[in-house]
C-alpha cells in the first residue's frame, strides 16, 4: 500500500531568471531590466506556498548566478527544493520580457535550449517523495522542453494515478517549442487524458479539441476521462464542468488596468487547486481561481500579484 501523504503538492518544471525591461518599446532598445523569477510550474507552486500549503519542487539548475539566484527565491517562498538537482556542468535557463502599455501580451525572448532543467529524465524521478504528495500540478511546458522531460513528465503522471493522487493538468501551451501544431496536440492530450482536473485556456482548448465552445472543451476533456474541466474565459471568468457539481460558468472580477497577462493562468490554478485540496465546492474553486488571475494581470511580474493567505482571508475567499 502507498504509505499517507506527507506534503500538499508536488511539481516537476524548469524555473527561468526573468529579467523584464524597465521601459516600453523593443526589447533590443531596453538598457535596464528587474530580475525575477519565471516558469509555469514554479509560479504554481509559489502561488500554493503563499496560501499555506506544503509544496515540493524537483527540477535542474546550474549553480551558475541565475540557478543560485532561482534556488534561493524558491526556497525563501518556503517551498522543498530538496529535489532540485544543481549541476556545474549545466546552465540556467531565462528569458527577456518586454513591457507593454496597452495589455496585450508582452514581447517574450527565451534562452533555455540545452539547459539544465531540459536534461531531465524519467529515472531522475524520486518515487517515494513524489507519492508523498497528496497532489501534483503538472503542465504541457515541461513537456515540451526537450524528448527528454516528455517521458518525465508522463511517468510523474502515472506514478500518482498508481498511488491514488489528485492530478491537476494545465496546458500551458508553448507552440514553439513543439515540431508541430499536431504533436503539440497529440501529447498534451494524452497527458490531459491521465489528470483529474484540467484547466485549459478557451483558445488552447479549441486549437487542442476542435471545438468552438467552452462547452464543448470541457465535454471533450470530459471524455477523455477527467471529472473536472474547467475552461478559462479571460475577462468573462470560466466555464466549469464537473462530475459532481456539473455546469456553470463564474464571472471574472473587474481589473482597473491589465499591466502584464503572462502568469495569470498560473495564478488562476493556484487559486483552483487550493481551493479544492481545501474541500472547498468547484464553484468556490473556480471563483478562487478568477479572483488571483485578476490580480495576476494587474502587476509586472510573474507571481507579484499571487496573494497571502491573510490577503485571500480578507478578501472572504
Amino acid at each position: 500500500m502507498t504509505a499517507a501523504p506527507t506534503f500538499d503538492v508536488a511539481t516537476f518544471g524548469e524555473a527561468m531568471l526573468l529579467l523584464v525591461a524597465d521601459e516600453p518599446g523593443p526589447i533590443e532598445h531596453a538598457t535596464l531590466f528587474h530580475k525575477r523569477s519565471a516558469g509555469a510550474e514554479t509560479n504554481v507552486a509559489i502561488g500554493l506556498s503563499r496560501l499555506g500549503l506544503k509544496v515540493g519542487w524537483a527540477s535542474r539548475l546550474g549553480t551558475d548566478s541565475m540557478g543560485r539566484a532561482l534556488l534561493a527565491t524558491m526556497q525563501a517562498e518556503g517551498i522543498d527544493c530538496s529535489h532540485v538537482v544543481c549541476d556545474a556542468t549545466q546552465r540556467t535557463g531565462f528569458q527577456f520580457k518586454g513591457r507593454v502599455t496597452d495589455g496585450s501580451d508582452p514581447p517574450i525572448e527565451y534562452h533555455r535550449k540545452g539547459s539544465a532543467a531540459s536534461q531531465m529524465r524519467p529515472e531522475d524521478i524520486d518515487e517515494a517523495w513524489l507519492c508523498a504528495a497528496r497532489h501534483l500540478h503538472a503542465t504541457g511546458v515541461f513537456a515540451a522542453v526537450s524528448e527528454t522531460t516528455l517521458p518525465t513528465a508522463h511517468r510523474t503522471l502515472d506514478l500518482m494515478r498508481a498511488a491514488g493522487r489528485s492530478i491537476s493538468f494545465d496546458p500551458n501551451l508553448r507552440p514553439t517549442l513543439w515540431g508541430s501544431t499536431e504533436r503539440m496536440r497529440e501529447c498534451i492530450n494524452a497527458l490531459a487524458a491521465k489528470a483529474d482536473w484540467v484547466l485549459p485556456g478557451l483558445e488552447e482548448g479549441r486549437l487542442l479539441t476542435g471545438e468552438a465552445t467552452p462547452e464543448g472543451i470541457a465535454r471533450f476533456y470530459r471524455a477523455a476521462g477527467a471529472s473536472l474541466v474547467v475552461v478559462k474565459l479571460g475577462p468573462e471568468g470560466a466555464y466549469y464542468d464537473s462530475a459532481t457539481a456539473g455546469c456553470g460558468q463564474v464571472p471574472g472580477f473587474p481589473v482597473d488596468k491589465v499591466i502584464d497577462t503572462v502568469g495569470a493562468g498560473d495564478g488562476f490554478a493556484a487559486g483552483v487547486v487550493s481551493a479544492l485540496l481545501e474541500g472547498r465546492s468547484v464553484p468556490e474553486a473556480v471563483r478562487r481561481g478568477a479572483w488571483i488571475g485578476a490580480r495576476a494581470v494587474q502587476v509586472l511580474g510573474d507571481t507579484e500579484g499571487l496573494p497571502t493567505r491573510a490577503q485571500l482571508d480578507e478578501a472572504g475567499l
